[in-house]
């Protein structure tokens, strides 16, 4: 869920043929009865399936141990924070995980490592309608290495109150000439309140940023089918960054150096009439402890508009499970992700509006207007380059050195270039 996906590895040379040669074959034969098999699966997921969804955890808990009840199955929480930190430590010793939840942008650099197992799509419910953007971040050279976990997509969160109160509707605009003039009004209404930003848009928000280059057409970097080039310096990339560059000095008050990690926090103390994030967000600006419960019936979700008309194209975020290389029990580890995947859990997570791997599951949140902006985004989203080098890219904070150096003064033409240079040295590099 909270997205902070920097995928930095350091394993390369320790993981050199682990995938050749997967996992120990004695230690994978199962039992023949499963009631007498022993072990351990050692299982990594983030803290959002403890916090958001613990029936889900609970059910797959309870169903793999009536089945195993000699098998110890050990859920290990992780922060998005520090996970991969930790992964890459654990990849390199001998304390690996055998399930570890994965960002759809951390996949492929774990992939072409060799740190990733290959499993057969055959086996995990509801295949044939994975969600692509996130089936294309399991696939490497026509292998699966992860399962889809569930999806996510970006959305406008507003204060229906503080809309209402400054324009009379309490409905967002449906186009981005008519958001900006709400907004202006806005302004004018809180206009004593200086910390008050009617559109709160960090300056560091790359995924945003990038959402506007879409708009106009633009790309971070494009492909022959054999080599990635970095392409921010297009006009198109050009004039999205500069639209986000310009709503961002004209309607964030706040520090507009942050990054969006805590946009939610800053709504639910009333802070921001609109901000643009993941759809769950919208849960966690009225969920207690963090979040403001007086607000749970004024925070409502749309689609956010966008230049020329259109909606403003959402990255397509989310989660996958991976077994590891170096799980002795893989097949233990496969049938625990197949359960934790199956129809009836991923129905869970459409519960709790979260949006799931699948296609057929996701149709009917199209309808419901809670979940509708986020479901209605997913077939047009944009996704970052699948290359060799990402991981790099995104370590080193590329993205956001460039939107930092234009709020700072430096042109965009002048940005986009020294970004696409850096981009461009590392993105075809797997290490």
């Amino acid at each position: 869920m909270k997205r902070k996906l920097i995928a930095a590895i350091g394993v390369a040379a320790v993981l050199t043929g682990v995938a050749a040669c997967g996992s120990d074959k004695k230690d994978d034969k199962a039992a023949a009865n499963p009631a007498d098999r022993t072990g351990t699966v050692t299982v990594w997921l983030m803290d959002e399936s403890q916090t958001t969804w613990p029936q889900l955890v609970q059910n797959v808990t309870a169903q793999f141990k009536a089945k195993y009840p000699k098998v110890d199955l050990k859920i290990q929480y992780q922060q998005w924070s520090d996970k991969i930190q930790k992964l890459d430590a654990a990849l390199s010793g001998s304390s690996a995980p055998d399930v570890v939840e994965l960002g759809n942008t951390e996949t492929q650099t774990y992939i072409l490592n060799g740190a990733l197992a290959e499993v057969d799509k055959k086996q995990f419910a509801n295949s044939d309608t994975w969600i692509k953007g996130l089936e294309d971040t399991c696939t490497y050279q026509g292998k699966l290495y992860c399962v889809p976990y569930y999806a996510g997509a970006r959305v406008a969160i507003y204060n229906t109150a503080d809309f209402k109160a400054a324009t009379g509707s309490a409905d967002l605009p449906t186009t981005e000439d008519a958001l900006t003039a709400a907004l202006d009004k806005i302004e004018a209404k809180k206009g004593s309140d200086k910390t008050y930003s009617p559109l709160y848009l960090p300056g560091q928000y790359w995924y945003a940023a990038m959402s506007y280059v879409a708009a106009y057409g633009g790309k971070i970097a494009t492909t022959d089918g054999t080599k990635w080039t970095a392409s921010l310096e297009s006009p198109e990339a050009q004039q999205g960054i500069q639209h986000f560059i310009d709503l961002v000095k004209k309607y964030n008050h706040g520090d507009q150096t942050k990054d969006e990690t805590d946009h939610a926090n800053v709504m639910a103390h009333e802070k921001a009439g609109l901000i643009y994030g993941n759809g769950w967000e919208a849960g966690s600006v009225i969920t207690p402890p963090n979040g403001n419960a007086k607000l749970k019936d004024v925070i409502k979700t749309a689609t956010m508009p966008g230049p020329n008309g259109k909606p403003l194209p959402s990255f397509i975020g989310g989660s996958d499970l991976a077994v590891t290389s170096k799980s002795k029990v893989q097949d233990l580890a496969k049938e625990f992700i197949a359960d934790y995947t199956s129809e009836k859990n991923e129905a869970i997570l459409v519960s709790k509006q979260t949006l799931p791997n699948n296609t057929k599951q996701l149709e009917p949140m199209k309808a419901d207007p809670a979940t509708a902006p986020a479901a209605n985004a997913v077939p047009d989203a944009w996704f970052t380059p699948i290359a060799p080098g990402w991981a790099a890219v995104e370590k080193q904070g590329i993205l956001k050195t460039m939107l930092l150096d234009i709020l700072k003064g430096k042109s965009v033409a002048d940005a986009t270039k020294a970004a696409d240079d850096k981009i461009n040295s590392l993105i075809n590099n797997a290490s």
